[in-house]
């Protein structure tokens, strides 16, 4: 009897020292493991932010147009617009001539009708014929400006 209880205890013991070794083994495993996460996690955030740039937006004061008549008659059209572009060159010019700016948008507005305006596909067009119409030369010598897109931040069709 005295043999197969230190037989247990022996295996006790052997047990014991296996499993503290296991669980070592495993937490330098994970660790390892964690710190090259880490470190790839370190050059990708870096090399995002490196990538990573401040949106340029050029803000256009709200305004009314009065649309081509339709069946129901005279039409308003009040809408808000930002343009997104890519540089600040593009910025200052779309800034310096904000009055020629306004005033192609207002004529390209009130040439449409107000059901070509309402429906979300009609707003996709506009945007494309904004980007279109303010991508013709300013001033003489213009570079081209870098409108990428066009945000309606207001826009009531009655």
């Amino acid at each position: 009897m005295a043999n197969s209880k230190g037989g247990s205890s022996k295996l006790l013991w052997l047990l014991l020292v296996l499993v503290l070794l296991s669980s070592t083994a495993a937490g330098v495993a994970i660790y390892m493991v964690m710190s090259d996460e880490g470190n790839a996690d370190d050059n990708n955030l870096q090399s995002q932010q490196v990538e990573r740039r401040s949106p340029i937006f050029v803000t256009i004061d709200p305004f009314t147009v009065n649309l081509a008549d339709d069946r129901y008659g005279s039409r308003l059209l009040y809408a808000g617009i930002s343009l997104k572009v890519d540089n600040e060159e593009s910025r200052t010019l779309l800034e310096e001539h904000m009055p020629q700016v306004r005033s192609r948008l207002l004529t390209l507005f009130s040439g449409k009708q107000a059901q070509d305006l309402t429906s979300p596909e009609g707003k996709r067009q506009l945007s494309q014929e904004v980007i279109a119409t303010l991508s013709e030369p300013l001033t003489e010598r213009q570079p081209p400006l870098e409108i990428r897109e066009v945000l309606f931040t207001e826009f009531i069709v009655q």
